[in-house]
């Protein structure tokens, strides 16, 4: 079992910046790809990004590549989503999830359709 629990979410102005984390404990972190999600009211879920165990690959969904970076620190069970040049579109919850596999979290919309996965925090970018 693997517990994730997500923080740093909030409101920020448009072209504001905000890192979330993603806490995890239980089974062995640095078995586990991990990704992140979001899901905004009224729309589908939508995959963000991913990382492999060791962090040496990465993925992202093209509405935030150049402006988001997904890293992890294996020593702290913790994987990050940097955001910077935020838009309103971005507005959503986001949650981050844990697979076995690196290609079951690229081809999911949904945290749930992964291993694990968290509560999510509420990022809202205002315009």
């Amino acid at each position: 079992q693997v517990q994730l629990v997500e923080s740093g979410g909030g409101l920020v102005q448009a072209g504001g910046s905000l890192r979330l984390s993603c806490a995890a404990s239980g089974r062995t972190f640095s078995r586990y790809a991990m990704g992140w999600f979001r899901q905004a009211p009224g729309k589908e879920g939508e995959f963000v990004a991913v990382i492999n165990w060791s962090g040496g690959s990465t993925d992202y969904a093209d509405s935030v590549k150049g402006r988001f970076t997904i890293s992890r620190n294996n020593a702290a069970d913790t994987v990050y989503l940097q955001m910077n040049s935020l838009r309103p579109e971005d507005t959503a919850v986001y949650y981050c999830a844990a697979d076995r596999m690196y290609r079951d979290i690229v081809a999911a919309t949904t945290p749930n359709a992964c291993d694990y996965w968290g509560q999510g925090t509420q990022v809202t970018v205002s315009s």
